[in-house]
């Protein structure tokens, strides 16, 4: 399953912290969480127009709803957030059954997203991952995405308007522990 959140932040003078904050130790929190596969967090790109969803986005492949629900979670990966809590905005999370794991994006290549279905993707010759929202706040209830490799990385401007673009914030954690079960 592919665990999605989503949020902007509100204020810019501690934006630039409350990033090396969720890159630098939430992240290594959560996939040290019994069920966690991998975790990789992503900006969105605005191609010179303001991005019409939440500017952040993380994706986590888990073992299923359990691991959210779970004490090694509660004591490690939930939470922690006091301290940024009153400039979160926007924030979202959405579990979605899914065929693989989350894409692995590197340097150069971008994320992209389409809520409407696959077909801008697929005019783009890449082969989009269906997701089908299972839990939590189930909105969109599907999502198609794919990774453009940094070479094939057109100008924004040639995006489809269903699509939105990511950039990786930081490499893709993978658990070095044996996953609990099929994705």
């Amino acid at each position: 399953m592919i665990y999605t959140v989503e949020c902007s932040y509100a204020d810019a003078q501690t934006e630039a912290e409350w990033n090396d904050f969720y890159s630098l130790q939430k992240l290594p929190a959560l996939i040290s969480v019994g069920g966690f596969q991998t975790s990789q967090r992503f900006k969105a790109l605005d191609a010179g127009v303001p991005v019409a969803v939440p500017v952040y986005l993380a994706l986590h492949t888990i073992d299923g709803l359990g691991v959210l629900t779970g004490d090694d979670y509660r004591e490690k990966g939930g939470g922690n957030f006091a301290r940024w809590q009153q400039h979160i905005t926007d924030w979202h999370r959405n579990l979605y059954a899914c065929a693989q794991v989350a894409p692995a994006l590197q340097a150069g290549d971008l994320l992209l997203v389409s809520p409407q279905g696959p077909g801008s993707l697929q005019q783009m010759g890449l082969s989009p991952l269906a997701l089908e929202a299972v839990a939590l706040e189930g909105c969109p209830p599907q999502r198609w995405m794919a990774r453009l490799p940094a070479a094939q990385r057109p100008a924004m401007a040639a995006l489809p308007p269903d699509v939105q673009a990511y950039e990786a914030m930081t490499e893709q954690l993978r658990s070095t522990v044996a996953p609990q079960g099929a994705c």
